[in-house]
């Protein structure tokens, strides 16, 4: 039958392709690519019942994913970590080795033969090894217009090397490719697939401390020596909001959010030791920070802010947020009076506490909201929201709302044009 021939030289070659990937096998080593494998070892086996068991395990891997197997392919080689992408971050491409290159050349030939493997394909190789008398459906989804990656849809992609290895050098590999926003869980940065929203564009009053946070954003995203910054003040007055909505505005100028959680400072050292070497801009985030009396976990958030025997990293700054203006807390009692014995002892543990908050080069104070600005941002919002209310009688709502539930705060405007917007939906349409 030359049907069964044809697919069982078509299986054997595409199984040669990939064992002879020299660096990007790691591009198989999810869902859709170790269902591929294990159906193309069924199908050379040629065992009809496993065939068509891995290829519906394959197809329901593909379609989980939404994409085509053309599609899913490229984004795993954007992300993809080996010494290819990882040198390309760091080194000009006229001095990587030539031996890399060529690799990764080889590689390239390959898997744009694997890129252009149609569904339909495949599903003729199990009907004909399987002995079907039809073929499976085949997995088949419209293509995106555009590409993740550099490379020709005609011409070959061996040839592409230099602007692929450009394209590793502006966006990076790996996580930080994939990933705008991290959290570090359980000794290990963990990319966050869903992180807020927030825009720029929804965020009001405050204008001096949200410009000087941006322009220092700017400066280091531009490469100058960019400030830490202590954002200290009321709390609900957009402070977290602010930071995470620059995350969502400078992500395409290879902006990086890594959250840390205060139980997780002994980590910054190792944390920053493993960002400074990426091509990325990272701010680590530590949200409502403070610290008791005894605590001594600000002495590595004190490393990373003063840096150590090795230099600060200039991608890497530090934005915290707290509600204390000197973070540590200060009792009267550790103010010494002069009959103490002991003032110079005191005088060093009260300097030690009152000047940690120093080691931030820019602190930026949000005052609490009052009641214009608490209106300022209930109409923005609304208008946002597309809130069908006159302003009196939105005025009137918004101001009962500060009264009976949490005051008057960006975060209060917030949740009472969320409630509002419900309220009128539910109302007014079908339920």
């Amino acid at each position: 039958m030359p049907e069964l021939a044809a697919a069982q030289a078509d299986v054997h070659q595409y199984r040669q392709r990939l064992d002879g990937l020299l660096l990007y096998g790691g591009v198989f080593q999810t869902a859709v690519g170790e269902t591929f494998l294990a159906l193309l070892d069924a199908l050379q086996i040629e065992d009809a019942a496993l065939s068509s068991r891995r290829y519906a395990a394959w197809f329901q891997a593909l379609a989980s994913t939404g994409t085509s197997w053309g599609t899913h392919l490229l984004w795993q080689m954007a992300y993809a970590e080996n010494p290819f992408t990882a040198q390309a971050q760091a080194t000009s491409y006229n001095d990587l080795p030539p031996a890399l290159v060529a690799a990764a050349g080889h590689d390239l030939d390959q898997l744009q033969a694997l890129h252009q493997l149609s569904g339909d394909q495949v599903a003729g190789w199990v009907q004909a090894i399987a002995h079907l008398p039809a073929p499976p459906v085949a997995w088949t989804i419209a293509e995106t217009p555009s590409s993740p990656l550099p490379l020709p849809p005609e011409a070959p992609w061996a040839e592409a090397v230099a602007d692929l290895a450009a394209h590793y050098r502006r966006h990076g590999a790996g996580l930080f490719a994939q990933y705008r926003a991290f959290s570090w869980r359980s000794g290990s940065l963990q990319g966050i697939a869903d992180p807020d929203p927030i825009g720029l564009g929804q965020l009001t009053a405050y204008d001096y401390p949200r410009q000087q946070l941006v322009q220092n954003t700017l400066a280091l995203l531009k490469g100058y020596s960019a400030l830490n910054v202590l954002l200290y003040g009321s709390r609900g007055s957009g402070k977290s909001s602010l930071v995470k909505a620059l995350v969502n505005e400078y992500a395409p100028q290879g902006l990086r959010l890594v959250e840390v959680a205060k139980g997780d400072l002994q980590a910054l050292p190792q944390i920053v030791g493993d960002l400074k070497s990426r091509p990325q801009k990272f701010i680590i985030f530590v949200d409502d920070l403070s610290f008791e009396d005894d605590d001594d976990t600000f002495k590595s958030l004190k490393v990373v802010l003063e840096g150590s025997t090795t230099a600060r990293p200039a991608n890497v700054v530090v934005y915290a947020t707290s509600n204390r203006r000197h973070l540590v807390r200060e009792f009267f009692g550790d103010r010494p009076r002069p009959s103490d014995q002991d003032d110079v002892q005191a005088w060093d543990t009260m300097q030690e506490k009152l000047s940690f908050s120093d080691r931030f080069g820019l602190t930026l104070t949000f005052e609490p909201a009052d009641q214009p600005t608490y209106l300022t941002i209930v109409r923005h919002l609304a208008a946002q929201a597309h809130i069908p209310l006159a302003d009196d009688d939105l005025t009137a709502r918004a101001l009962q709302w500060a009264t009976r539930h949490n005051g008057r705060s960006g975060r209060a405007a917030r949740q009472f044009i969320d409630w509002l917007t419900a309220e009128l939906d539910l109302a007014t349409g079908p339920f």
